[in-house]
């Protein structure tokens, strides 16, 4: 099975990130649980990943939840049903995570690296690296 291996980016400055890797057929609130777990944050506010391309535009939505107080110009996907690997577009694909609307924490995630062998050993999705005071 296929592990996705992400580096994810803390958008103010790009020295803080964290690498995760997970498995491809798991979903992003997999991955958002990991993001917050490797930030230290809590698990109450909201949160959507977008698509994004190279020049980190935002895309499609994948969300908790279809909140009334954002303009989707598409419906979004759900976290819960999506899985990550049903999004990967091409080797080097990035999305943009958005958690707590109030105050806007921006993290930029790119694919760093696919595995075809994962690893029995580890519980995923897992953090393989940290960089930075989260």
């Amino acid at each position: 099975m296929a592990v996705l291996k992400f580096r994810v980016f803390f958008e103010e400055d790009d020295t803080i990130y964290r690498d995760i890797a997970i498995k491809h057929n798991q979903s992003f609130f997999e991955l958002h649980t990991a993001v917050l777990s490797a930030y230290e944050f809590d698990s109450i506010h909201q949160a959507t990943f977008y698509r994004s391309n190279d020049n980190w535009q935002r895309g499609r939505a994948i969300s908790l939840e279809k909140y009334d107080d954002v303009d989707y110009p598409v419906d979004p996907l759900d976290m819960f049903d999506t899985n990550i690997g049903s999004e990967i577009r091409d080797t080097e694909q990035k999305f943009i995570y958005v958690y707590d609307f109030k105050k806007n924490w921006t993290f930029q995630i790119q694919l760093i690296g696919v595995s075809k062998e994962e690893n029995s050993k580890i519980i995923y999705p897992t953090i393989t690296r940290k960089e930075g005071i989260g």
